[in-house]
Protein backbone atom coordinates (compact mmCIF):
# COMPACT_ATOMS: atom_id res chain seq x y z
CA UNK A 1 0.00 0.00 0.00
CA UNK A 2 1.36 3.10 -0.67
CA UNK A 3 0.50 5.03 2.34
CA UNK A 4 1.38 8.81 1.28
CA UNK A 5 -0.62 8.67 -2.13
CA UNK A 6 -3.41 7.16 -0.44
CA UNK A 7 -3.70 9.61 1.95
CA UNK A 8 -3.59 12.53 -0.08
CA UNK A 9 -6.11 10.68 -2.39
CA UNK A 10 -8.26 10.47 0.55
CA UNK A 11 -8.08 13.81 1.90
CA UNK A 12 -8.81 15.65 -1.53
CA UNK A 13 -10.97 14.06 -3.58
CA UNK A 14 -14.49 14.61 -2.19
CA UNK A 15 -16.78 13.23 -4.99
CA UNK A 16 -19.96 11.85 -3.97
CA UNK A 17 -20.83 8.12 -4.12
CA UNK A 18 -23.79 7.99 -6.33
CA UNK A 19 -26.58 5.28 -6.95
CA UNK A 20 -28.56 6.03 -9.38
CA UNK A 21 -31.76 4.19 -9.47
CA UNK A 22 -31.92 1.05 -11.39
CA UNK A 23 -28.16 1.59 -12.15
CA UNK A 24 -24.96 0.78 -11.28
CA UNK A 25 -22.73 1.99 -7.97
CA UNK A 26 -20.69 4.86 -9.15
CA UNK A 27 -17.11 4.17 -7.29
CA UNK A 28 -14.81 6.36 -9.42
CA UNK A 29 -11.84 4.97 -7.39
CA UNK A 30 -13.19 1.47 -6.29
CA UNK A 31 -9.85 -0.27 -7.65
CA UNK A 32 -7.50 1.76 -5.30
CA UNK A 33 -9.58 1.35 -2.11
CA UNK A 34 -9.74 -2.42 -3.21
CA UNK A 35 -5.80 -2.90 -3.78
CA UNK A 36 -5.12 -1.00 -0.77
CA UNK A 37 -7.34 -3.26 1.65
CA UNK A 38 -5.96 -5.98 0.15
CA UNK A 39 -2.37 -5.36 0.96
CA UNK A 40 -2.85 -4.10 4.37
CA UNK A 41 -6.48 -4.38 5.92
CA UNK A 42 -6.07 -2.87 9.02
CA UNK A 43 -3.80 -0.26 7.88
CA UNK A 44 -6.58 1.00 5.07
CA UNK A 45 -9.08 1.07 7.99
CA UNK A 46 -7.22 2.90 10.01
CA UNK A 47 -6.24 5.70 7.39
CA UNK A 48 -9.86 6.10 6.82
CA UNK A 49 -9.57 7.78 10.13
CA UNK A 50 -7.04 10.05 10.00
CA UNK A 51 -7.35 13.60 10.21
CA UNK A 52 -8.70 16.07 6.92
CA UNK A 53 -10.17 12.56 5.24
CA UNK A 54 -12.81 13.89 2.59
CA UNK A 55 -16.21 12.61 4.05
CA UNK A 56 -17.13 10.58 0.96
CA UNK A 57 -13.40 9.12 1.21
CA UNK A 58 -14.62 7.75 4.79
CA UNK A 59 -17.61 6.69 3.23
CA UNK A 60 -15.62 4.70 0.08
CA UNK A 61 -13.76 3.36 3.13
CA UNK A 62 -16.54 2.15 4.98
CA UNK A 63 -18.05 0.54 1.74
CA UNK A 64 -14.94 -1.03 1.32
CA UNK A 65 -14.48 -2.29 4.87
CA UNK A 66 -18.58 -3.53 5.22
CA UNK A 67 -18.48 -4.93 1.31
CA UNK A 68 -15.30 -7.33 1.84
CA UNK A 69 -14.78 -10.71 2.96
CA UNK A 70 -12.92 -11.19 6.24
CA UNK A 71 -11.71 -14.71 5.57
CA UNK A 72 -8.24 -15.56 6.66
CA UNK A 73 -8.29 -12.33 8.76
CA UNK A 74 -7.06 -12.51 12.30
CA UNK A 75 -9.20 -11.65 14.98
CA UNK A 76 -7.14 -8.78 16.40
CA UNK A 77 -7.17 -7.08 12.80
CA UNK A 78 -10.92 -8.01 12.78
CA UNK A 79 -11.82 -6.24 16.15
CA UNK A 80 -10.01 -3.19 14.76
CA UNK A 81 -12.18 -3.21 11.43
CA UNK A 82 -15.57 -3.69 13.15
CA UNK A 83 -14.45 -0.93 15.48
CA UNK A 84 -13.51 1.39 13.02
CA UNK A 85 -16.62 0.41 10.72
CA UNK A 86 -18.68 1.29 14.20
CA UNK A 87 -17.01 4.61 14.26
CA UNK A 88 -17.59 5.52 10.98
CA UNK A 89 -21.46 4.92 10.70
CA UNK A 90 -21.55 7.48 13.42
CA UNK A 91 -18.99 10.13 12.51
CA UNK A 92 -20.12 10.18 8.88
CA UNK A 93 -23.52 12.03 8.11
CA UNK A 94 -26.48 9.68 8.13
CA UNK A 95 -27.41 10.36 4.96
CA UNK A 96 -23.67 8.81 3.75
CA UNK A 97 -23.98 5.84 5.31
CA UNK A 98 -27.54 5.18 3.99
CA UNK A 99 -25.94 5.12 0.10
CA UNK A 100 -23.46 2.75 1.79
CA UNK A 101 -26.07 0.21 3.16
CA UNK A 102 -27.47 0.71 -0.01
CA UNK A 103 -24.88 0.16 -2.18
CA UNK A 104 -24.18 -2.69 -0.31
CA UNK A 105 -27.20 -4.35 -1.31
CA UNK A 106 -26.54 -3.43 -5.08
CA UNK A 107 -23.36 -4.73 -5.29
CA UNK A 108 -25.22 -8.09 -3.22
CA UNK A 109 -22.12 -8.04 -0.45
CA UNK A 110 -23.47 -9.49 2.84
CA UNK A 111 -21.00 -10.90 5.56
CA UNK A 112 -21.85 -11.50 9.52
CA UNK A 113 -19.71 -8.16 10.40
CA UNK A 114 -22.24 -6.45 7.53
CA UNK A 115 -25.10 -8.01 9.00
CA UNK A 116 -24.12 -6.46 12.63
CA UNK A 117 -23.23 -3.12 11.65
CA UNK A 118 -25.84 -2.52 9.46
CA UNK A 119 -28.76 -3.60 12.21
CA UNK A 120 -26.77 -1.35 14.46
CA UNK A 121 -27.23 1.59 12.13
CA UNK A 122 -30.64 1.27 12.28
CA UNK A 123 -31.15 -0.49 15.30
CA UNK A 124 -29.17 1.80 17.23
CA UNK A 125 -28.21 5.05 16.27
CA UNK A 126 -28.62 7.98 18.56
CA UNK A 127 -30.88 9.14 15.88
CA UNK A 128 -32.80 6.32 14.70
CA UNK A 129 -36.05 7.23 15.29
CA UNK A 130 -35.79 10.10 13.36
CA UNK A 131 -33.99 8.61 10.70
CA UNK A 132 -36.39 5.96 10.18
CA UNK A 133 -39.75 8.74 10.05
CA UNK A 134 -37.65 10.20 7.98
CA UNK A 135 -36.12 7.39 5.91
CA UNK A 136 -38.38 4.39 6.31
CA UNK A 137 -38.24 2.57 3.02
CA UNK A 138 -34.56 3.09 2.09
CA UNK A 139 -33.93 1.51 6.20
CA UNK A 140 -36.49 -1.02 5.71
CA UNK A 141 -34.27 -2.30 2.17
CA UNK A 142 -30.83 -2.23 4.61
CA UNK A 143 -32.64 -4.17 7.06
CA UNK A 144 -34.35 -6.89 4.96
CA UNK A 145 -30.90 -6.74 3.08
CA UNK A 146 -28.81 -7.03 6.28
CA UNK A 147 -30.89 -10.61 7.20
CA UNK A 148 -32.52 -11.55 4.46
CA UNK A 149 -36.11 -10.22 3.15
CA UNK A 150 -38.10 -13.39 4.94
CA UNK A 151 -35.85 -13.49 7.91
CA UNK A 152 -36.51 -10.19 8.21
CA UNK A 153 -40.00 -10.17 8.11
CA UNK A 154 -40.37 -13.12 10.21
CA UNK A 155 -38.60 -11.44 12.89
CA UNK A 156 -40.69 -8.25 12.73
CA UNK A 157 -44.64 -10.43 12.62
CA UNK A 158 -43.07 -12.29 15.93
CA UNK A 159 -42.37 -9.05 17.13
CA UNK A 160 -45.70 -7.63 16.42
CA UNK A 161 -46.96 -10.53 17.74
CA UNK A 162 -45.45 -9.83 21.59
CA UNK A 163 -42.39 -12.10 21.41
CA UNK A 164 -39.35 -9.92 23.03
CA UNK A 165 -37.11 -12.64 23.33
CA UNK A 166 -37.71 -16.19 21.56
CA UNK A 167 -34.85 -18.37 20.53
CA UNK A 168 -35.87 -17.71 16.89
CA UNK A 169 -35.27 -13.45 17.77
CA UNK A 170 -32.15 -14.35 19.69
CA UNK A 171 -30.62 -16.18 17.09
CA UNK A 172 -31.61 -14.51 13.55
CA UNK A 173 -31.75 -10.93 15.00
CA UNK A 174 -30.48 -9.81 18.49
CA UNK A 175 -27.71 -11.53 19.00
CA UNK A 176 -26.09 -8.95 16.47
CA UNK A 177 -27.50 -6.27 18.52
CA UNK A 178 -26.27 -4.19 21.66
CA UNK A 179 -29.74 -3.19 23.03
CA UNK A 180 -31.87 -5.73 22.08
CA UNK A 181 -35.03 -4.29 24.02
CA UNK A 182 -34.45 -1.11 22.59
CA UNK A 183 -34.59 -2.14 19.10
CA UNK A 184 -37.99 -3.67 19.06
CA UNK A 185 -39.85 -0.69 18.69
CA UNK A 186 -37.74 0.33 15.97
CA UNK A 187 -38.48 -2.95 13.68
CA UNK A 188 -42.22 -2.34 14.47
CA UNK A 189 -41.50 1.15 13.00
CA UNK A 190 -40.07 -0.15 10.04
CA UNK A 191 -42.64 -1.86 8.88
CA UNK A 192 -44.98 1.15 9.50
CA UNK A 193 -47.37 -0.34 12.50
CA UNK A 194 -45.96 1.47 15.08
CA UNK A 195 -46.44 5.72 15.68
CA UNK A 196 -44.44 7.58 13.23
CA UNK A 197 -42.50 10.69 14.60
CA UNK A 198 -41.92 13.31 11.61
CA UNK A 199 -37.99 14.52 11.50
CA UNK A 200 -35.23 15.38 9.09
CA UNK A 201 -32.77 14.01 10.64
CA UNK A 202 -30.73 12.86 7.38
CA UNK A 203 -30.18 16.77 7.00
CA UNK A 204 -28.21 16.64 10.49
CA UNK A 205 -25.03 16.22 10.75
CA UNK A 206 -22.47 13.39 12.14
CA UNK A 207 -23.54 11.92 15.71
CA UNK A 208 -20.09 11.28 16.60
CA UNK A 209 -17.26 14.31 15.70
CA UNK A 210 -14.21 12.73 14.29
CA UNK A 211 -12.55 15.88 13.39
CA UNK A 212 -12.33 19.31 15.40
CA UNK A 213 -14.05 21.96 13.32
CA UNK A 214 -11.36 24.95 13.01
CA UNK A 215 -12.91 28.64 12.69
CA UNK A 216 -10.43 30.17 10.39
CA UNK A 217 -10.25 34.10 12.18
CA UNK A 218 -11.62 36.41 10.13
CA UNK A 219 -8.57 38.35 10.08
CA UNK A 220 -4.78 36.24 10.13
CA UNK A 221 -2.13 38.00 11.92
CA UNK A 222 1.24 36.57 13.46
CA UNK A 223 -0.26 35.66 17.18
CA UNK A 224 -3.30 33.37 16.21
CA UNK A 225 -2.03 31.12 14.57
CA UNK A 226 -1.45 29.12 17.74
CA UNK A 227 -0.31 29.03 21.28
CA UNK A 228 3.80 28.07 20.32
CA UNK A 229 3.96 30.38 17.50
CA UNK A 230 2.37 33.00 19.39
CA UNK A 231 4.41 32.97 22.29
CA UNK A 232 7.73 32.28 20.35
CA UNK A 233 6.32 35.94 18.59
CA UNK A 234 6.17 37.84 21.72
CA UNK A 235 9.98 36.38 22.20
CA UNK A 236 11.57 37.59 19.41
CA UNK A 237 10.00 40.96 19.86
CA UNK A 238 11.74 41.59 23.25
CA UNK A 239 8.67 39.64 25.30
CA UNK A 240 9.14 39.31 29.01
CA UNK A 241 11.64 36.13 28.53
CA UNK A 242 11.02 34.30 31.70
CA UNK A 243 7.13 33.97 32.23
CA UNK A 244 7.28 33.11 28.09
CA UNK A 245 9.61 30.77 28.43
CA UNK A 246 8.06 28.73 30.70
CA UNK A 247 4.54 28.94 29.05
CA UNK A 248 6.35 28.27 26.02
CA UNK A 249 7.61 24.30 27.51
CA UNK A 250 4.15 23.51 28.62
CA UNK A 251 2.34 24.26 25.34
CA UNK A 252 5.37 22.43 23.57
CA UNK A 253 4.63 19.65 25.81
CA UNK A 254 0.86 19.81 25.43
CA UNK A 255 1.04 19.85 21.54
CA UNK A 256 4.12 16.92 21.39
CA UNK A 257 1.67 13.96 24.03
CA UNK A 258 -0.60 13.87 20.66
CA UNK A 259 2.18 12.18 19.01
CA UNK A 260 3.52 8.82 19.68
CA UNK A 261 7.31 8.69 19.75
CA UNK A 262 8.90 8.28 16.08
CA UNK A 263 11.73 5.96 16.84
CA UNK A 264 13.62 6.91 13.66
CA UNK A 265 15.85 9.68 12.60
CA UNK A 266 14.62 12.59 11.01
CA UNK A 267 16.34 15.32 9.27
CA UNK A 268 14.88 19.00 9.15
CA UNK A 269 16.45 21.33 6.92
CA UNK A 270 14.90 24.76 8.28
CA UNK A 271 14.73 27.79 6.16
CA UNK A 272 16.13 30.50 8.23
CA UNK A 273 16.67 33.26 5.55
CA UNK A 274 15.40 36.63 5.85
CA UNK A 275 12.32 36.17 3.71
CA UNK A 276 11.11 33.77 6.53
CA UNK A 277 11.20 36.69 8.92
CA UNK A 278 8.60 38.74 6.75
CA UNK A 279 8.18 42.47 7.64
CA UNK A 280 5.12 44.85 8.89
CA UNK A 281 2.43 42.70 10.15
CA UNK A 282 3.51 39.67 8.93
CA UNK A 283 7.06 39.74 10.77
CA UNK A 284 8.09 36.46 12.41
CA UNK A 285 4.90 34.80 11.49
CA UNK A 286 6.71 31.82 9.02
CA UNK A 287 9.90 31.83 10.86
CA UNK A 288 7.83 30.89 14.27
CA UNK A 289 5.41 28.74 13.02
CA UNK A 290 8.46 26.99 11.26
CA UNK A 291 10.26 27.24 15.03
CA UNK A 292 7.01 25.37 16.05
CA UNK A 293 7.28 22.97 14.06
CA UNK A 294 10.56 22.15 14.80
CA UNK A 295 10.01 21.97 18.66
CA UNK A 296 7.41 19.70 18.79
CA UNK A 297 9.10 17.19 16.39
CA UNK A 298 12.10 17.63 18.58
CA UNK A 299 9.42 16.10 21.44
CA UNK A 300 8.49 13.47 18.82
CA UNK A 301 11.18 11.54 17.30
CA UNK A 302 13.83 10.21 18.79
CA UNK A 303 16.60 11.51 17.13
CA UNK A 304 15.93 14.88 15.19
CA UNK A 305 18.79 16.62 12.75
CA UNK A 306 18.49 19.91 12.28
CA UNK A 307 20.18 21.80 9.87
CA UNK A 308 19.56 25.61 9.22
CA UNK A 309 20.25 27.19 5.83
CA UNK A 310 20.51 31.25 5.41
CA UNK A 311 20.81 32.67 9.43
CA UNK A 312 19.38 31.43 12.72
CA UNK A 313 15.99 31.04 13.82
CA UNK A 314 16.66 34.05 16.06
CA UNK A 315 18.68 35.82 13.38
CA UNK A 316 17.20 35.00 9.97
CA UNK A 317 19.40 36.90 7.39
CA UNK A 318 20.62 35.79 3.77
CA UNK A 319 19.82 34.33 0.67
CA UNK A 320 18.27 30.40 0.35
CA UNK A 321 20.29 27.16 -0.34
CA UNK A 322 18.20 24.86 0.38
CA UNK A 323 19.83 22.48 -1.93
CA UNK A 324 23.10 22.05 0.37
CA UNK A 325 21.14 22.10 3.50
CA UNK A 326 19.21 18.90 1.57
CA UNK A 327 22.51 17.43 1.21
CA UNK A 328 23.61 18.33 3.95
CA UNK A 329 20.89 16.65 5.77
CA UNK A 330 21.21 13.44 3.91
CA UNK A 331 25.03 12.93 5.74
CA UNK A 332 23.66 12.14 8.88
CA UNK A 333 21.95 9.15 7.36
CA UNK A 334 17.97 10.14 8.72
CA UNK A 335 15.61 7.74 7.56
CA UNK A 336 13.65 10.87 5.91
CA UNK A 337 14.42 14.40 5.35
CA UNK A 338 11.84 17.64 5.71
CA UNK A 339 12.62 20.48 4.04
CA UNK A 340 10.47 23.91 5.71
CA UNK A 341 10.54 26.77 3.87
CA UNK A 342 8.66 29.32 2.59
CA UNK A 343 9.27 28.47 -0.64
CA UNK A 344 11.42 31.07 -2.00
CA UNK A 345 15.01 29.61 -3.59
CA UNK A 346 16.76 32.96 -4.04
CA UNK A 347 20.81 32.04 -4.10
CA UNK A 348 20.80 29.57 -6.91
CA UNK A 349 16.98 29.56 -8.22
CA UNK A 350 16.05 25.68 -9.57
CA UNK A 351 19.31 24.46 -7.36
CA UNK A 352 16.84 22.07 -4.81
CA UNK A 353 15.07 21.07 -8.18
CA UNK A 354 18.48 20.17 -10.12
CA UNK A 355 19.99 18.17 -6.52
CA UNK A 356 16.31 16.41 -6.22
CA UNK A 357 16.35 14.78 -9.70
CA UNK A 358 20.08 13.39 -9.57
CA UNK A 359 19.82 11.84 -6.53
CA UNK A 360 17.93 9.02 -7.36
CA UNK A 361 20.90 8.17 -10.19
CA UNK A 362 23.37 8.75 -7.19
CA UNK A 363 21.44 5.46 -5.15
CA UNK A 364 19.88 7.67 -2.61
CA UNK A 365 17.20 6.40 -1.69
CA UNK A 366 15.87 8.52 1.05
CA UNK A 367 12.83 9.79 1.02
CA UNK A 368 12.51 14.19 1.13
CA UNK A 369 9.76 15.91 1.43
CA UNK A 370 8.63 19.80 1.42
CA UNK A 371 6.72 22.06 4.35
CA UNK A 372 5.20 24.77 2.71
CA UNK A 373 5.12 27.24 5.89
CA UNK A 374 2.30 29.70 4.70
CA UNK A 375 1.01 33.28 6.43
CA UNK A 376 -2.61 31.71 5.49
CA UNK A 377 -3.91 28.58 4.12
CA UNK A 378 -4.82 30.21 0.53
CA UNK A 379 -1.56 31.37 -0.33
CA UNK A 380 0.02 31.52 -3.84
CA UNK A 381 2.04 29.16 -4.34
CA UNK A 382 2.95 29.72 -7.69
CA UNK A 383 6.47 31.38 -7.15
CA UNK A 384 7.13 29.57 -4.28
CA UNK A 385 7.58 25.87 -5.92
CA UNK A 386 11.42 25.33 -5.84
CA UNK A 387 11.36 21.80 -6.13
CA UNK A 388 7.47 20.50 -8.15
CA UNK A 389 8.47 17.06 -7.87
CA UNK A 390 9.23 16.65 -4.58
CA UNK A 391 6.20 15.56 -2.07
CA UNK A 392 4.74 18.99 -0.32
CA UNK A 393 2.30 19.90 1.68
CA UNK A 394 1.12 23.16 3.80
CA UNK A 395 0.70 24.10 7.49
CA UNK A 396 0.18 28.03 8.80
CA UNK A 397 -1.32 27.11 12.15
CA UNK A 398 -0.43 24.57 14.95
CA UNK A 399 -3.77 22.32 14.69
CA UNK A 400 -2.21 21.37 10.87
CA UNK A 401 0.21 18.96 12.84
CA UNK A 402 -1.93 16.66 13.09
CA UNK A 403 -2.45 16.38 9.32
CA UNK A 404 1.08 17.33 8.44
CA UNK A 405 2.71 14.64 10.71
CA UNK A 406 0.81 11.83 9.31
CA UNK A 407 1.65 12.68 5.77
CA UNK A 408 5.46 13.19 6.65
CA UNK A 409 6.15 10.17 8.26
CA UNK A 410 3.67 8.01 5.82
CA UNK A 411 7.15 8.76 3.22
CA UNK A 412 9.48 6.30 5.19
CA UNK A 413 9.71 3.07 6.35
CA UNK A 414 10.52 4.20 9.81
CA UNK A 415 7.44 5.85 9.69
CA UNK A 416 5.01 2.96 9.25
CA UNK A 417 4.57 2.16 12.84
CA UNK A 418 4.46 5.29 14.26
CA UNK A 419 1.39 6.16 11.68
CA UNK A 420 -0.18 2.94 12.67
CA UNK A 421 0.05 3.64 16.71
CA UNK A 422 -0.62 6.98 16.43
CA UNK A 423 -4.32 6.02 14.09
CA UNK A 424 -4.96 2.89 16.68
CA UNK A 425 -4.51 6.08 19.69
CA UNK A 426 -7.26 7.50 17.26
CA UNK A 427 -9.50 4.84 16.87
CA UNK A 428 -8.99 3.77 20.97
CA UNK A 429 -9.90 7.71 21.62
CA UNK A 430 -13.08 7.97 18.99
CA UNK A 431 -14.43 4.70 20.19
CA UNK A 432 -14.73 5.60 23.62
CA UNK A 433 -16.72 8.50 22.32
CA UNK A 434 -18.93 6.17 20.64
CA UNK A 435 -19.58 4.09 23.91
CA UNK A 436 -20.86 7.30 25.48
CA UNK A 437 -22.39 8.46 22.64
CA UNK A 438 -24.76 5.18 22.46
CA UNK A 439 -24.82 4.37 26.34
CA UNK A 440 -28.24 5.74 27.59
CA UNK A 441 -29.65 3.81 24.44
CA UNK A 442 -28.78 0.79 26.39
CA UNK A 443 -31.29 -0.69 29.52
CA UNK A 444 -29.95 -0.54 32.90
CA UNK A 445 -27.76 -2.58 34.54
Amino acid sequence: MDTPTLLTHLETRGRALTLPRGGTLCWDDADLHRAAYTDDPEGYALLGLAPGVQPWQRARVLLQLLAASQAGLDDPTRHTLARTARVLTLALPPACVITVLLSLRRLRANHKHTTRTALRFVLEHPQADQLIAARRPALLDCFEHALGKATARGCARRIADGDTGSDYLQRRLLRFLTAPQAALSRVTALYGTGTRQQGTAVEHGPALTIDTVRERPRTVTATNRGDIAATLVHLYRGGPAEDLYVALGDQIGAAAAAFPRFEGTLALVVDASASMRGHGDREWALLSQAAALRMVLSEVCARLEVIEVGGEERAPRGATDLAMGVLDALGTGPDLVAVVSDGYENLFPGDLARVVATLPRAGVTTPVVFCHALFTGSDDLTLRRPAPALPQRGFWHQDDFAELLPWMFGHCAAGAPWLRASLHTRLDLLDRRADRLTAPSRPAA
